[in-house]
């Protein structure tokens, strides 16, 4: 696989830099400049910090771990979605900040092999933190070379939610549990004015339900080599892709889809104007009260000769984690302290009763001021677990499959034309 961070790659993107910026005077330059070379300054670079799930409770712990170090000082440098493109720029020059916290998903994926980020396994089990991450954690952390990518932190719980005060309101007497019974719902919420399943076609949001969806037919050995390779020909996947045609022709997505964000898939469901969404922690997290109080999470719904005995959902352990940069070894022992903190179980469970987030980590701490994130870590063994692509599509089909994302989501588009649109968003990886 080609990788996007060669030299000539990392300039390319460089070139193109949009960086939205959170903080007052933080820019492409300031990331670039952020790494202080004073050994006394751990320059710590996160999208948390502003709107995003967790950050009032990371912002609070930062400023808990500079009373308990005076001596250190901590730099916090923020960015949303574009963090992984600064984060490479910033490496370019030799500049990049010590510790990076971002998710293991499209660039990051070759942070480690091409030296952009180190290797952490012998720090994980020097410090003796090995034993708090949870099997399945680390196991997603770990490359085909052995090698721990970071310090697993976040996962999350993907389920789908059901307003059932909505689904009252049109008739639907239960959860529906088949692709018959949810195109039937389907039709009672739109005579109702309710639109079915939101969900954000034209991103992220969409392309994950989409993957989910496509596997009602594969095993997870065939789901990987499918999303690893491009090939959608077996015969699994295409009985997947003809699923997901046949309820998106049958009304079961919201009108227009394919254009829809995931900020637009949280809206109308939040504000009750649609009955359903496939949604992870930090969206369950922020469901209001008076809608979490009527709305149930299960899986999604499967259909004759499905390869899961349950209805599905997602889950990954690698949401965000701790990646130390080359920068970052020349001020290990900083770096150290830093982990060290984030890891200890009080400030874990913070994040879990304050923030609703789902730890990579051992803890019994449960969300209970956010109740459908509590519900979601209860499903257990009453629903099957698909598998999540991130690790597995190359980093150079990961934006293309969003744009075959939105072509999928667009009625009237036939299983071949899905089919083929997905398979061409690999020709460059």
């Amino acid at each position: 696989m080609h990788s996007p961070l060669t030299r000539r790659g990392f300039l390319a993107a460089g070139s193109g830099l949009a960086v939205a910026t959170v903080l007052p005077g933080l820019s492409a330059c300031s990331a670039l400049t952020g790494a202080d070379s004073d050994p006394d300054t751990l320059v710590v670079h996160s999208q948390l910090g502003t709107t995003a799930p967790g950050s009032p409770t990371y912002l609070a712990a930062l400023d808990r771990f500079r009373k308990e170090n005076p001596g250190l000082k901590v730099k916090n440098l923020i960015n949303g979605d574009d963090l992984a493109q600064v984060y490479e720029t910033s490496r370019l020059a030799r500049k990049e900040p010590d510790v990076v916290m971002v998710n293991l998903y499209d660039k990051t994926l070759a942070w480690t092999d091409v030296g952009a980020t180190v290797d952490v396994k012998g720090y994980l089990d020097d410090w003796g933190l090995r034993r708090r991450v949870l099997p399945r954690a680390l196991a997603e952390w770990t490359d085909a070379k052995g090698r721990v990518r970071a310090f697993p932190y976040f996962a999350t719980n993907w389920p789908i939610a059901y307003n059932r005060a909505l689904l009252d309101r049109a008739g639907v007497d239960a959860i529906p549990t088949t692709g018959d019974e949810l195109i039937a719902a389907a039709r009672k919420l739109r005579a109702k004015g309710i639109a079915p399943v939101t969900v954000g076609g034209n991103d992220w949001t969409g392309q994950k339900l989409l993957a989910q969806i496509i596997q009602t037919f594969l095993t997870e050995d065939e789901a990987r080599h499918a999303y690893s390779t491009g090939d959608f020909g077996s015969r699994g996947a295409r009985e997947g892709i003809e699923y997901f045609v046949t309820l998106r022709d049958a009304g079961v997505f919201a009108d227009k889809a394919q254009g829809l964000t995931s900020d637009s898939m949280t809206t109308q469901f939040n504000t009750q104007a649609a009955a359903i969404e496939s949604a992870m922690s930090s969206a369950l997290a922020k469901v209001p009260p008076k809608v979490a109080r009527h709305t149930e999470v299960g899986g999604w719904p499967l259909t004759d000769g499905a390869v899961h005995d349950k209805p599905t959902i997602l889950r990954t352990y690698t949401l965000i984690g701790f990646w130390i940069s080359p920068n970052g070894t020349k001020k290990i022992d900083a770096v150290e302290k830093f982990l060290r903190f984030m890891y200890r179980p009080d400030t874990v469970t913070r994040f879990i009763k304050e923030s609703g987030r789902d730890m990579a980590l051992r803890s019994d701490t449960v969300s209970t001021d956010f109740p459908l994130v509590a519900a979601a870590q209860r499903l257990g063994s009453t629903v099957s677990q698909a598998l999540l692509p991130d690790v597995y599509v190359p980093p150079a089909a990961a934006q293309p499959l969003i744009t075959a994302t939105s072509t999928s989501f667009t009625r009237g588009t036939s299983a071949a034309k899905v089919r083929a649109a997905l398979e061409t968003a690999y020709r460059s990886a």
